[in-house]
């Protein structure tokens, strides 16, 4: 038995543990990741990548490695929506059933696209390691107990070596069926499973052809006997994906789809009952809906579907466990360096709970619709995808000034109210053409007005004695940071002598919309809840 001593442990290496450990050691926390598997994925699964996502990881300096792995252009593909068609051979009949907003020039700097977790895995995981991580797969967590002090975790690995890793903290992104949750006794809520269904990887050449380069996110195909079949290829190239589902409750199991059985559903759904079809995976899993009753427990943390599961209706799944892996590393890292306290933490439990539970439901709705038993009240209850996706709401008490609104609004509005992602705006910087969102990483940000110099003053005197990490800008004609497109001050709701504080995360952490008696004393109060040194006082 060998000892190893590290900040923090990550169990589970899919996409979720991957961009913990990626996050973590970009903010300078050396990490050690452990995934049960022997390798990255194989299959190409969530392939999806919300513009959110590409955002973090344009902070963290690797979205050029993760855009050169899609295959072509995919945004047509997803801006070709959700459809629903007898065959696909009847492609021409299709009706839309969803067409989402999802990005856009005036919300982000970034485009959704269409990658396969079995290449960009690769991708996070080299970063990782280029970044400290200790990966260790084909390695599994064996058990955890945890004191005041840290967290002690026994791993074995394939050989039946076990290690004993002490950690200050531990992230357990294992996945649905986590370990770390079970070890905790957390308890989950919601509807349970509400639907099985296979997974089948297939290749079929002529597929292309029944389809006449239809553009479209997924496409279900009523005519397979018995279940109702999806069609996706967002990951860009072969194989194909198809979803079928089957019924445990009639007496069917994962084992009864053989190759041939599979084949012929595929046919039947495109219409061709002579198209040539290899299968090449298949893989049984459950929609569920269930949410885990807390996310922190301790020094330990639940990220990904360890924390939330949801029908992969609307891509929230990977890209929701990846936006909670880059609320949790930037708030260790700022507890790990010191100028950041406990309660900060906890803010990790309370943001990132209500969104999972919001987005869970939004999941479940468009599962309803897309399955053709939707009530009208369910209908009228699904938000726009750029709304889930980007424009949720945090509460906290690490956040002053947030308003008594619902997670997921009914309009998209990013318009710098505490809370909420800080409005993208182009700027020009010494002749380089930058996003505000380029402005937030690794400490906090003050903007200001061009006439707001007393609010930066005040925030450096603030930040200097608490000992916060913090940069100030001056935004406008003759500031550092010039607009480039529209008025950023009109975007984040502020006038020239207001002044809006940001954090690592893009997130608004308190917004002022003009001058104030005292700016030093606000600033002062208010930036030492933000970093959980003290409660932030509500407004």
């Amino acid at each position: 038995m060998r000892d190893v001593k590290v900040p923090v442990l990550v169990v589970g290496g899919g996409p979720v543990g991957l961009s913990s450990a990626l996050f973590l050691g970009r903010h300078g926390v050396r990490t050690m990741l452990v995934e049960k598997r022997d390798g990255t994925s194989m299959l190409p699964r969530a392939p999806g990548l919300q513009a959110r996502t590409m955002e973090l990881f344009r902070a963290a300096g690797l979205h050029r490695e993760i855009r050169a792995l899609e295959m072509g252009d995919s945004h047509p593909y997803f801006e070709g929506g959700i459809i629903r068609t007898r065959c696909f051979a009847e492609i021409d009949d299709a009706v839309t059933l969803e067409a989402p907003s999802l990005d856009g020039p005036r919300i982000s700097p970034e485009r959704v696209m269409g990658c396969g977790q079995d290449r960009y895995e690769r991708v996070l995981v080299d970063k990782a390691r280029e970044h400290g991580c200790d990966v260790r797969f084909a390695t599994r967590l064996q058990s955890l107990a945890q004191d005041e002090e840290g967290v002690t975790a026994v791993v074995e690995d394939a050989a039946g070596r076990t290690t004993t890793v002490r950690a200050d903290f531990l992230v357990g992104a294992d996945g649905a069926s986590s370990s770390v949750r079970r070890t905790l006794g957390v308890q989950r809520s919601g509807r349970g499973t509400v639907f099985n269904a296979l997974s089948i990887y297939f290749r079929a050449p002529e597929l292309e052809k029944l389809l006449k380069d239809r553009k479209f996110i997924l496409c279900y195909a009523t005519a397979a006997r018995g279940t109702l079949m999806s069609l996706s290829r967002l990951h860009g190239c072969d194989p194909w994906l198809a979803t079928p589902l089957y019924y445990p409750e009639k007496g069917e199991r994962p084992e009864d789809f053989t190759d041939e059985r599979c084949i012929e559903i595929i046919r039947t759904a495109a219409g061709d009952p002579d198209l040539a079809v290899e299968v090449v995976w298949k893989v049984p899993w459950q929609g569920a809906q269930l949410v885990a009753e807390r996310f922190r427990t301790g020094r330990v943390f639940l990220a990904g579907d360890a924390a939330h599961v949801h029908p992969p209706a609307g891509g929230f799944g990977a890209n929701t466990g990846i936006h909670d892996a880059h609320n949790l590393a930037w708030k260790l890292a700022a507890v790990l360096d010191g100028w950041a306290g406990d309660a900060l933490l906890d803010s990790y439990d309370a943001e990132r709970r209500r969104v999972g539970e919001a987005m869970a439901e939004q999941a479940m709705i468009r599962n309803r619709i897309r399955h053709g038993y939707a009530d009208e009240q369910t209908k009228s209850a699904m938000v726009d995808d750029v709304i889930v996706t980007l424009g949720y709401r945090y509460r906290s008490a690490a956040i002053v000034g947030a308003p008594q609104a619902p997670v997921l609004t009914p309009h998209l509005a990013l318009s710098g109210e505490p809370g909420t992602r800080a409005p993208h705006v182009w700027l020009e910087r010494d002749g380089e053409r930058i996003s505000t969102i380029d402005l937030f990483w690794d400490g906090f940000v003050l903007l200001t007005g061009a006439r707001g110099q007393a609010w930066a003053d005040a925030a450096e005197k603030a930040a200097q004695h608490l000992r916060v990490p913090l940069r100030t800008y001056s935004v406008g004609r003759g500031c550092a940071l010039v607009p480039a497109e529209w008025d950023w001050a009109v975007a984040y709701g502020v006038g020239d002598e207001g002044a809006v504080l940001v954090r690592p995360d893009a997130f608004v952490a308190w917004r002022a919309p003009g001058a104030a008696a005292d700016p030093q004393q606000e600033l002062a109060s208010v930036l030492a809840g933000a970093a959980g040194l003290c409660p932030a006082r509500q407004s």
